[in-house]
């Protein structure tokens, strides 16, 4: 699995671009992944802030994470813009039959592929060595540009995840 991602990111954005990130419930296919792609262009294209284009860009990584992001040095985002982004990630949820909005649920890296576990069987599967502290965590709470570049694919003992499993030696 390739887990190089920075360099499809627009380097045209601040460092300090505010970023949301929506975590599929399931891999999207090929033809979802294409249709989605065209809704995040469509809707980055048309952006607006209080009638004022945002500098906004979307992305669909690993076939599971929509990223959308706005340079806040063109132009502020603001409730109404912010909304706008809501509305279509639950259109995208609507038409596709996936759940974009289960925080519970938390992404790992594990035999080269993107797993998902909800948050509740996390210490079973550390455990059972389904996951150990190397393993590799998709870090959603991210919110600009330079932390989706750093920390959002980070490995478990660098994450929040370290302090809610208990190893046992």
């Amino acid at each position: 699995m390739n887990l190089e991602y920075r360099h499809l990111l627009d380097s045209h954005f601040a460092p300090e671009s505010r970023v949301w990130i929506y975590q599929s419930s399931r891999l999207v296919t090929l033809n979802e992944a294409m249709a989605v792609e065209d809704l995040l262009n469509d809707f980055t294209a048309k952006w607006l802030s209080h009638g004022v284009p945002v500098k906004g860009a979307g992305y669909l990584f690993f076939g599971q994470f929509i990223i959308l992001m706005a340079d806040e040095k063109a132009t502020g985002v603001s409730g109404c813009s912010t909304d706008s982004s809501v509305r279509l990630i639950k259109d995208i949820e609507q038409r596709f039959g996936v759940n974009m909005f289960d925080r519970t649920t938390l992404a790992f890296v594990a035999k080269d592929k993107v797993q998902l576990l909800p948050l509740s069987q996390i210490q079973y599967a550390f455990d059972n060595r389904f996951i150990d502290s190397h393993t590799l965590y998709f870090n959603n709470l991210v919110q600009t540009k330079a932390e989706l570049e750093n920390n959002w694919l980070i490995p478990i003992k660098d994450s929040w995840l370290s302090k809610k499993i208990t190893v046992n030696v």
